[in-house]
């Protein structure tokens, strides 16, 4: 309960400055999802405040936004396309079930394996693409669009150092908008980006067709967006965890996501997951508690019900100016100061997974390449098993170091010469572990090559577990074994 009442209460004007700030950048993103995805404006806007104010709740990781996102959106376009909106909504329904499904299952302790260096390149990617985003609200922009940019950032980062009881990202959307209004001054705003009505999202069933060949049109749609939403999202609560100094519970964050796009397709909402830009935003303008997620859906649920007109008018050079802030807080620099510093086969790592990010715009496909990358690596320094030959008390000696598994099978087999070797030897795995059955195959082998000349091979210094791996392949019992 205690818990409860910090993660709610512990932070209130903290969480709720850093929401409102947070609702303000998140409009320009939402619309400019729903453009990608082919659909009207409002149904990313409804996907945003529905996904923030359930995951407020349900979520593993406070102080984390999730909304509707570009990741989520680019899988959505073959679906909207091909067979409308409808199936958009139903397929975001089901995005949820499955998503909830793998987290009672508890996928969530899997990002555990993805190695830092992916993480970074992950960061490092996405500060990139954010940057990137952004450029287009530049196309033919006047003076006043830079000056406005500039003057935000400004505000941004000087502020702080006199005044830091309301987020600055806050104070600049505020004076940008009041100069904007009051000057007149030719800038593109939030109007410009789409159409916004004053309406709320409404229960809304999904009208189709229910029936299993709906169910085989939606399933390869909505199991992508599922494991690119909790990819995505797993890795923004690792992030936000390592700048808060704070642990949350990953599995309870999977299920968030399932409730969270389960009820937001029941919503008219488009799929969505965690937002690693306006997590940062939200982090450094504040922002720690559950109320922060839950005040930046329940204020856009305002700005769109009560204040539609005031949001309009908001430069677009503010939002940009905010988002460069995002970019700049979010890239590792010091894994460009370091880089000389790491492994080559980790800086290799990290710079193919930002490569392949920024060059396919899609973050699964350059993490799982870093966690491929990673994984062969490892395996690879892994195979390489050491086999000393000594001579003790008249007798042969092969003493094994590292682990023994498929990936060092046929090297060990390489290490022993048999014609050369008097009648009787032994192999000492003290120094080693026997992992899996190709290894106990590689020891069947260099006994049957003894056994061919008439020669005995002898186990001994084997752990408890490699023992019993190899009596259960039928071998014989073995001398020494060690704990």
């Amino acid at each position: 309960m205690n818990t409860l009442k910090q993660q709610w209460f512990g932070n209130i004007r903290g969480d709720v400055l850093a929401g409102i700030t947070v609702a303000l950048a998140l409009i320009p993103e939402a619309i400019a999802f729903s453009i990608i995805a082919g659909v009207d404006p409002m149904v990313g806007l409804y996907a945003s405040i529905t996904i923030a104010i359930v995951i407020s709740i349900a979520g593993g990781r406070p102080g984390m936004i999730s909304a509707a996102t570009g990741a989520m959106a680019v899988l959505m376009v073959g679906l909207v396309k091909d067979y409308g909106v409808e199936y958009l909504f139903a397929s975001t329904i089901l995005t949820g079930i499955i998503q909830f499904i793998l987290g009672i299952f508890k996928v969530g302790r899997f990002i555990t394996f993805v190695p830092h260096s992916v993480l970074t390149g992950f960061v490092n990617a996405l500060a990139i693409l954010i940057f990137m985003a952004q450029l287009t609200h530049f196309t033919g922009a006047n003076w006043i669009m830079y000056a406005m940019v500039a003057g935000t950032l400004a505000i941004i980062y000087i502020l702080p150092r006199f005044f830091k009881s309301v987020p600055a990202p806050l104070i600049a959307i505020v004076i940008m908008t009041i100069i904007t209004a009051l000057l007149h001054l030719d800038v593109k705003t939030v109007g410009d980006m789409g159409n916004l009505t004053s309406t709320l999202p409404m229960f809304h069933l999904p009208n189709i067709d229910w029936s299993l060949n709906t169910l085989m049109i939606l399933l390869p749609y909505s199991f992508t967006m599922a494991l690119v939403g909790l990819l995505e999202s797993l890795l923004t609560a690792t992030i936000v965890d390592e700048m808060t100094e704070t642990k949350s519970s990953k599995n309870r964050e999977v299920r968030g996501q399932g409730i969270a796009n389960f009820v937001n397709g029941l919503f008219g909402g488009m799929g969505g997951c965690a937002m690693i830009g306006q997590s940062v935003i939200n982090v450094k303008s504040g922002g720690r508690g559950r109320l922060s997620t839950f005040t930046a859906g329940a204020f856009l649920a305002i700005l769109l019900l009560l204040l539609s007109g005031v949001v309009k008018e908001v430069p677009m050079g503010a939002l940009v100016g905010v988002m460069f802030m995002v970019c700049i807080g979010t890239f590792d620099w010091s894994s460009i100061k370091n880089i000389a510093r790491v492994p080559r086969a980790e800086a290799f790592v990290m710079v193919v997974t930002v490569a392949i990010v920024v060059y396919t715009h899609d973050l699964s496909i350059g993490v799982m390449v870093g966690v491929v990358l990673s994984v062969l690596h490892f395996g690879w320094k892994q195979t390489k098993i050491r086999v000393q030959a000594n001579e003790e008390q008249g007798q042969k000696v092969y003493r094994v170091h590292g682990p023994f598994f498929f990936g060092s099978s046929s090297r060990f087999v390489d290490e022993f010469n048999a014609e050369a070797d008097p009648q009787e030897i032994t192999i000492d795995f003290g120094g080693s572990h026997i992992w899996d059955n190709t290894a106990v195959v590689a020891i069947g082998k260099v006994k049957f090559k003894y056994a061919k000349l008439g020669k005995t091979v002898h186990l001994r210094g084997l752990n408890e577990e490699s023992s019993r791996l190899l009596e259960k392949s039928g071998f014989a019992t073995v001398q020494g074994h060690s704990s």
